[in-house]
């Protein structure tokens, strides 16, 4: 008779405690609302509350997901850009080197130093003469010339006609 009257205070303290946890899970549900007893009504808030918050947590993941992939698009294009500027810059250094160079030359040939050496025993066999010294034979020495030198399109405005 003791036992069963241990086993029923054990039995009882057990369904206390599982009472006590549905209330708490209750509370927890939905704080604002009163609590409920009732078993059934405090599970089907449960579940519905665990399928919520599975659905939010799974549109939150697919919203990870596409953001992930939006970084990976962005980083991609700053990838290319900085790819493209790398590029620019060093055509812009080439450009800038070829008219630094194109500046350095003269806007006319010299005369190289073999036909010069030439030229000068030329003209001191001569003595006094004048002759007419030829640099270049058959070679047009305009397109030595610097563009802006040949451009005759502002002629008409920068030397007008003398009449």
């Amino acid at each position: 008779m003791l036992s069963n009257v241990l086993g029923l205070l054990f039995l009882t303290s057990e369904l206390v405690k599982y009472l006590s946890r549905f209330l708490e899970l209750g509370a927890v549900l939905e704080p604002e609302r009163p609590m409920k007893a009732d078993k059934v009504a405090i599970l089907s808030d449960a579940v519905r509350m665990v399928r919520r918050l599975r659905s939010e947590a799974q549109r939150l993941k697919e919203s990870n997901e596409e953001l992930q992939a939006k970084i990976k698009e962005l980083r991609d294009e700053k990838n290319e850009l900085r790819e493209e500027k790398q590029r620019l810059k060093a055509d812009k250094e080439q450009l800038e080197q070829q008219i630094k160079a194109m500046r350095a030359q003269p806007g006319f040939l010299t005369q190289p130093p073999s036909i010069s050496a030439a030229l000068a025993a030329q003209r001191q066999a001569a003595g006094n003469k004048l002759m007419p010294v030829i640099g270049f034979p058959s070679l047009a020495m305009w397109q030595f010339m610097p563009p802006a030198a040949v451009d005759t399109s502002q002629d008409h405005v920068l030397r007008p006609p003398v009449a």
